[in-house]
């Protein structure tokens, strides 16, 4: 029977899972690391779920029309997945990029079609950073004046709950089938939190005593304008020292049950032995992913587990960075 799809917005989701069974193998684990990939997701990142359906809640609230724009601030992921189904729609993208992002975003992002700026362009943007330093709260309102001023679309992925929502409809559900309910731990980073709090409450009511373990970036992995690091973009440092300060983790009053601190270098020795080991070829965030799945799978207790980490997106959007220049 034929199948043919009529666009790529059917095609997100449904990715599958697979066992890092050389990975596992090679580091002498007794747990059982098992992959999420997402990034056979159409555009490669997990950002395609909230993406999609941020973009369909504008549409059925009837505040995103045919042929309107759409503005969002990102990192790179969010913005690629909103730039093809906004393509795919027929609606525009205004973007303002984040700083430390790797180039290849940006050259994605234009091949799209989109209007690519960035922080320093958001109007009021210095004189914000000037009085209240990087205040995500100010920063937002003021993407949400330049949308409002322009009669534009704001998805703001840091506030919308379409963004959470869409893992909790689709990525959980999904985990659960696809391994019968025979999960462990289960563990993710965050950026904008929509994966870590969607999945994770999905996971938490589906599965009695499951972990949810997050992962961040140290704070020596962080982008810092002019400082030659192993940096793990896209992703934020959210816990400190057993305290969540994220919109969606407090907002939603999500509890996970551990926040395992990465370093760079780690994140980036995982991603070269993963894809000579098993094949699989992975980004910062999902390399640190996999290297704090290893630091739980190491304890006794994990002995026996089933350990499922989310692995956002792979490493083409990376090539430019030292994590794979250094092959």
């Amino acid at each position: 029977m034929a199948n043919i799809k009529k666009s790529i917005t059917e095609l997100v989701g449904h990715t599958p899972l697979v066992e890092l069974t050389n990975y596992n193998r090679n580091n002498n684990l007794k747990a059982t690391l098992i992959g999420k990939l997402e990034y056979l997701n159409p555009t490669g990142s997990v950002k395609d779920r909230a993406a999609l359906n941020m973009i369909e809640k504008g549409e059925a609230e009837g505040k995103l029309k045919p042929g309107d724009t759409i503005v969002e601030s990102t990192s790179g992921n969010t913005g690629i997945s909103l730039a093809a189904f906004a393509a795919a729609k027929g609606y525009k993208l205004h973007i303002f990029m984040e700083p430390g992002c790797t180039p290849e975003r940006t050259q994605i992002l234009k091949a799209y079609g989109v209007t690519v700026q960035y922080y320093s362009d958001i109007p009021g943007f210095n004189e914000i950073m000037a009085q209240y330093g990087f205040d995500t709260g100010r920063i937002v309102a003021a993407i949400q004046k330049f949308a409002d001023d322009n009669g534009y679309y704001y998805t703001s992925q840091l506030f919308n709950e379409a963004n959470p929502e869409a893992h909790i409809k689709t990525t959980g559900p999904e985990i659960v089938e696809d391994t019968d309910g025979n999960v462990d731990y289960a563990v993710m980073l965050a950026g904008t939190a929509g994966t870590l709090t969607g999945v994770g409450e999905y996971l938490q009511e589906k599965i009695p005593g499951i972990k949810i373990i997050g992962a961040q970036p140290n704070l020596e992995s962080m982008y810092q304008p002019g400082e030659d690091r192993n940096t793990i973009d896209g992703v934020v440092h959210f816990d400190n020292n057993g305290e969540a300060r994220h919109p969606f983790i407090v907002g939603r009053k999500f509890h996970y049950d551990e926040c395992i601190d990465v370093d760079g270098a780690d994140a980036y020795a995982t991603a070269r032995e993963l894809a000579t080991s098993d094949g699989i070829f992975l980004g910062a965030s999902a390399a640190a992913a996999v290297y704090a799945a290893k630091q739980v799978a190491q304890r006794p207790e994990a002995e026996g587990k089933r350990i499922v980490v989310i692995l956002p997106d792979d490493g083409m959007k990376y090539l430019s960075t030292k994590m794979y220049q250094e092959v």
